[in-house]
């Protein structure tokens, strides 16, 4: 039998810089950046201080005093972003089956933003050795389960499919997207609602990650911290966000006159099984996922147009992916433009893949590759094409989007333009 064919109809992003998919392009084409000193909370006590926030309003945006009231950041982030990928799929969920349409939402740390907040009332503060669960948020128990995300999203759009949450670090939010292609594949569904969301920028997630010294202490220029490729880079800039999709089979949206902006031509995923946050210099695990991601969109690496980095802002991580392009694209990856949005929007953990892949389909509909923000010394041992400061206008059918992520995952995905991977 062969493999239902499965396409993107609606996206909405919810980005540092702007909220909705118009001014999020409009951010990236221009090369400006959306980090800046965090705002949330006072943060002079950590090593980093900087962070990418996303100026949102959730009355604004129609969500109700009682959903503000029960949901985390992160699962605002995920429902305002379902709804408007829905929205702009121009599907028409409650006409059908809804035992037929899927939800799968990925998050790298769920509900953090809540559970810090509350784990400072019960403790008084972290003044109270045994804590006063008396004090404790009535939704503290959404808080704990991730799951809560996809169930707040499956209620939002009206989906009683499968429905699941992803969590597999900083690759979740093109795992999420991954898994629910295959959904649609095997003819478990026929509409799923995907994407990420995380809502990380908290005391604690500052805490961790300056305890390993992955994000930079830039913070006398935010605007300029996020240095991907660069020479100058010193760790990663925090973000949040969330993407959010709606994807059919192709067949069913041509016989809607749907909008496709791309086909999920190819995923795969490794995982190194090396370190928890280390990675192998020579890049062979995400090589592998690219390989095979390529093979299932059955595509030769000189079909690859642009490739949308991980491009963290660390030493190790953009090394690691220089050379696993140069592993799985061969002299083709000299050729090809590379760029890291996270330059501009920060790193949104488990949300950013299913960002990157937003900015990878626009790239697609557009024909134009955004830039690496801020590579103004390009590293000689990333010495690809990695698109410094402007945009490029060129043609855009096939592109390689990828993630990496703590615990050693590695995962890639190939999107094009249906007629593209066809061939």
């Amino acid at each position: 039998m062969t493999a239902r064919r499965v396409v993107i109809t609606g996206v909405e992003v919810l980005a540092p810089g702007g909220v909705g998919a118009r001014k999020f392009w409009e951010l990236l084409t221009e090369g400006r950046t959306a980090t800046r000193g965090i705002t949330f909370f006072d943060p002079s006590p950590f090593r980093s201080r900087v962070a990418a926030e996303v100026d949102f309003d959730p009355y604004a945006h129609g969500l109700t005093r009682q959903e503000v009231r029960r949901m985390d950041r992160a699962a605002q982030f995920a429902v305002v972003a379902a709804r408007g990928a829905v929205t702009d799929s121009g599907l028409a969920l409650d006409a059908l089956d809804p035992y037929r349409i899927g939800v799968t939402v990925g998050t790298a740390v769920g509900s953090t933003m809540s559970l810090d907040e509350d784990y400072r009332m019960v403790s008084d503060d972290g003044r109270l050795d045994l804590v006063d669960h008396t004090y404790a948020d009535p939704y503290f128990y959404n808080y704990f389960v991730p799951s809560s995300f996809a169930a707040e999203v499956a209620r939002a759009v009206g989906a009683q499919g499968p429905s699941s949450v992803v969590s597999a670090g900083c690759t979740s939010g093109l795992d999420s997207v991954g898994y629910a292609a295959e959904l649609i594949r095997e003819g478990t569904a026929d509409v799923v609602v995907t994407g990420a969301t995380d809502a990380p920028i908290s005391p604690i997630t500052l805490a961790c990650f300056d305890a390993i010294k992955a994000t930079t202490p830039r913070n006398d220029e935010p605007e300029q911290a996020s240095r991907p490729f660069d020479g100058t880079r010193n760790g990663f800039v925090l973000g949040e966000g969330a993407a959010a999709f709606v994807l059919e089979e192709l067949e069913s949206a041509r016989r809607r006159g749907a909008r496709i902006y791309a086909e999920i031509a190819g995923y795969a995923t490794r995982s190194n099984a090396y370190h928890m946050t280390g990675l192998r210099a020579d890049g062979a695990e995400m090589a592998e996922a690219i390989t095979v991601a390529l093979d299932e969109a059955r595509m030769n690496p000189t079909d690859i147009d642009y490739i949308n980095a991980h491009g963290s802002g660390t030493k190790q991580n953009d090394r690691h992916e220089t050379a696993a392009f140069k592993r799985s694209l061969g002299d083709h990856a000299y050729r090809t433009p590379v760029s890291s949005i996270k330059s501009m929007v920060g790193h949104s953990l488990g949300a950013i893949g299913s960002i990157e892949i937003a900015a990878s389909i626009l790239a697609i509909q557009h024909n134009v590759v955004p830039p690496t923000a801020n590579l103004h010394t390009p590293d000689p041992e990333c010495d690809l094409d990695y698109v410094p400061l402007t945009s490029r206008d060129q043609l855009v059918d096939a592109v390689l989007t990828v993630g990496s992520g703590f615990g050693g995952f590695q995962s890639a995905m190939v999107l094009a333009q249906p007629e593209r991977s066809a061939a």
